[in-house]
């Protein structure tokens, strides 16, 4: 489902397969996997996290992917694992027009508190992997793409992409057919 006014997108898919996750008891092994796989293709994380949804393991994940023409687009996923199959929930959100408005006024006031700041190498402090300081590959998340800033930009598609699978895992109705798979026991 495409909301036009919002330039996002929202869909549910199903995997017959076994899923590729090494593991979902071990969430720093999880955020390993899901970051080299996302700065392998350029992008960034944003977010992993494992957490039960309705009693079954699940993982969400926030990403960010560089656009060719400028700006990014956010990719929100919640994956539900089962034994030989998964439930994926997906939200896809691009920035379009003018874009970097978020990230100038939030970076506007760390400069001014000196929490960032330049150096010969640019803006000290302002992109970092949200997990692992040390790592430095792909497109990392800058400060501005904290969850705490979305109230004060509603129409960011970060804010809309986050809202938006926040508001699929409150809202999830699982079929009672579900409740019959074998677990995702890695």
């Amino acid at each position: 489902m495409v909301n036009p006014e919002e330039n996002a997108l929202i869909s549910l898919y199903f995997f017959n397969i076994p899923p590729d996750l090494p593991t979902i008891k071990d969430v720093n092994s999880l955020r390993d996997f899901y970051r080299q796989s996302i700065a392998a293709s350029g992008g960034g994380l944003i977010e992993v996290s494992a957490f039960d949804l309705q009693n079954f393991p699940s993982v969400k994940t926030i990403f960010k992917v560089p656009q060719q023409e400028g700006g990014m687009t956010y990719l929100t996923a919640v994956t539900i694992p089962f034994e030989n199959c998964s439930f994926v929930i997906k939200t896809q959100a691009v920035e379009i027009g003018t874009t970097g408005i978020r990230d100038a006024f939030v970076l506007n006031r760390f400069l001014e508190n000196g929490k960032v700041t330049f150096d010969g190498n640019g803006l000290k402090n302002w992109f970092e992997d949200p997990y692992d300081p040390a790592f430095k590959e792909g497109t990392l998340m800058n400060k501005s793409e904290r969850e705490e800033y979305d109230t004060e930009f509603p129409q960011h598609p970060l804010s809309i992409a986050r809202a938006s699978i926040d508001k699929a895992i409150r809202e999830i109705d699982f079929k009672p057919e579900v409740m019959e798979l074998a677990g995702f026991n890695k």
